[in-house]
């Protein structure tokens, strides 16, 4: 072989060799993308499942305290609404404002429980309550685990130099489930 011979195949092994490297990193990251974004997709199953445990127990709760204050009309008909609006909902925003819609709904009526001590010792409704405690606490974990991935996920889609396979492929950031200022309080209510 001669000396030019030698460079070209040189310069040929070395490019091969580069381009073996970036197609593999480039799999690579891509396939971390993937698995990043169906785990997204599958915190965000686990929210709607625990949103749908607590659609199912409303009804109960509202029937137990419509027994002891058919008069609050007002907030029956508000829980009812936000509860349409749950079943309803086409994506995460309209889920996460029929959400927070249900929680304001909540608050009021847990407020209006207030007013009858007969119903606060109800067995039915102590048992409704400690049961939707208990969805809304794997509702809060649901919703963490959920932000937790999304952020994993945004990370891998913003940080450079995966950032430009992610925009190639159409990757974008996904949203985090916040609930509104006003509703990061929770109300006051003893029992």
């Amino acid at each position: 072989m001669n000396r030019n011979t030698t460079v070209i195949v040189a310069a040929l092994a070395v490019i091969a060799g580069i381009s073996i490297l970036f197609g593999g990193w480039y799999v690579s990251v891509r396939n971390s993308l993937v698995r990043t974004e169906q785990q997204v997709e599958s915190a965000w199953s686990e929210v709607e499942n625990q949103l749908q445990r607590r659609y199912d127990l409303i009804p109960n709760l509202v029937e137990t305290v419509r027994g002891y204050a058919s008069h609050e009309q007002e907030v029956f008909t508000a829980i009812a609404d936000a509860r349409s609006r749950i079943g309803s909902a086409q994506g995460m925003d309209e889920t996460v404002s029929a959400y927070e819609q249900m929680e304001s709904a909540l608050s009021r009526l847990l407020v209006v429980v207030e007013d009858y001590p007969d119903l606060k010792a109800d067995r039915s409704f102590i048992r409704l309550q400690d049961e939707l405690a208990g969805t809304e606490n794997r509702l809060a974990v649901a919703r963490r685990r959920y932000n937790e991935t999304v952020q994993r996920f945004n990370e891998s889609v913003l940080v450079f130099p995966a950032s430009f396979v992610a925009d190639s492929l159409g990757y974008s950031r996904k949203p985090y489930f916040e609930i509104e200022e006003a509703a990061r309080s929770a109300p006051r209510v003893s029992f």
